[in-house]
């Protein structure tokens, strides 16, 4: 979830400063696309809308046309769909099944028509044999909000840097432990199912109707929905989400559950847990940052003792940015961060590295929107350089480099990572 920035306007000007940096390959999720999907609900096509009783809301999602990719590109998607149904179809009867591309949209997850909680790019696609048979994909290569590249690449060059071998995990000769909570509509958890071959993402959720939006709207895979038990809703995954998903589906764990309760219960130890869990009233419950809550001492636990890092989404206290995102320099000797802010970093820097000799914290600021996002992790501090601002910053930098070309990111991380900021007292 992300606050608008004050000012912003979804014009040239954005696209301006979104295309600044040039990427290595084009990134679908690139700020200059926000336009496509900014509008109000109105202004889209509702697909769904529900009423919650966890704190939501109205649930609504939205579809938006997505100029790319383009038509010329269609037949290329639609050759590869018709290759994988070839492949997993044992029976081999319809091994010259066709499949035609119906477009692609944003849909954006809303509560209460107002708050944007996520926006996804999907693909729609249907057999030609079966005209019905539409089927929904989600693409979890594009990250259309700037705060989880902020996320991601503040806490992957992180935990890079705790000596964490990221390479092993990318081509999946080690697994990886990651926890998400708050899943909107599940773009975060699937980028990293789809870039970490080795990551097992377990997600909690703690309403249906979010869930449910999420797969049935905005193209999540079914086959990921857990039940209370500890089992798959679905005994085995439908041809269409093997076509899909080629393995990312059976890697990806989504339960229906208050944060509190899961993490007090699962036996799991996380290498990473990334955390967005605001609510339709915009509110970041005060369980989730109480340092004397029971969540906070299970987190501690549960979270690897030589690497681990936890990465968190908070909501700026105000808009007193700069127009790129970063902290004008007066305010950074004066006001490094609000006291909202300042008390969540502290309550889980005290938390998660306690009073050990390694650890650290720091928040960045996002660009575009009024988020910061907030990293503490154990590792990272064994020399005593690590204490210094632009040390701890120039290993960032360099591990962000890794962390680009390991996973073949389509965005810089290095502009999410140097932009404000500030290390956690």
């Amino acid at each position: 979830m992300w606050r608008k920035r004050a000012g912003f306007g979804a014009g040239w000007n954005v696209r301006k400063l979104s295309t600044a940096i040039r990427r290595r390959i084009e990134d679908e999720g690139d700020w200059s696309y926000a336009s496509e999907w900014w509008g109000t609900e109105s202004d889209g096509r509702t697909v769904l809308r529900s009423t919650s009783d966890k704190g939501n809301g109205v649930v609504s999602v939205a579809a938006f046309p997505a100029s790319n990719p383009s038509k010329l590109h269609w037949a290329a998607t639609e050759r590869w769909l018709e290759q994988r149904y070839a492949e997993i179809d044992e029976s081999h009867e319809r091994h010259n099944e066709k499949f035609r591309v119906l477009g692609y949209e944003w849909r954006a997850l809303r509560f209460n028509d107002d708050t944007r909680q996520s926006t996804v790019k999907i693909l729609a696609a249907f057999r030609q044999s079966e005209p019905n048979s539409f089927a929904f994909m989600q693409q979890p290569h594009c990250l259309a909000v700037p705060y989880l590249k902020s996320m991601l690449s503040a806490g992957l060059a992180t935990i890079a840097s705790c000596d964490y071998n990221l390479k092993t995990v990318a081509t999946g000769n080690e697994s990886m432990r990651i926890l998400c909570i708050g899943h909107g509509g599940g773009s975060l958890p699937l980028f990293l199912a789809s870039k970490i071959q080795g990551a097992m993402v377990d997600i909690v959720e703690i309403d249906p109707v979010v869930i449910s939006a999420s797969v049935q709207a905005m193209g999540f895979p079914a086959f990921s929905v857990m039940t209370p038990s500890g089992k798959r809703a679905f005994t085995k995954p439908g041809i269409m989400d093997e076509v899909l998903w080629k393995g990312i589906h059976e890697r990806l764990f989504l339960y229906e559950s208050d944060a509190e309760d899961f993490i007090l219960k699962t036996p799991n130890l996380y290498d990473m847990i990334f955390i967005d869990a605001y609510d339709g009233d915009d509110i970041f419950p005060h369980k989730l940052w109480d340092p004397d809550s029971p969540f906070m001492k299970a987190l501690s636990s549960r979270l690897h003792p030589n690497h681990g890092t936890v990465v968190v989404n908070l909501h700026s206290d105000s808009d007193i940015l700069n127009p790129d995102g970063s902290v004008p320099s007066i305010l950074e000797q004066i006001l490094p961060m609000g006291k909202y802010v300042s008390q969540v970093c502290r309550a889980y820097k005290d938390v998660v590295v306690c009073n050990g000799d390694s650890g650290l914290g720091f928040t960045v600021s996002v660009p575009w929107v009024c988020n910061t996002s907030m990293v503490v992790c154990r590792g990272f501090g064994i020399n005593s350089g690590y204490n210094n601002k632009d040390v701890i910053l120039n290993t960032l930098a360099s591990k962000s480099f890794e962390v680009e070309n390991v996973l073949n990111l389509p965005f810089s991380c290095l502009q999410y990572i140097k932009r404000g900021f500030i290390l956690v007292d």
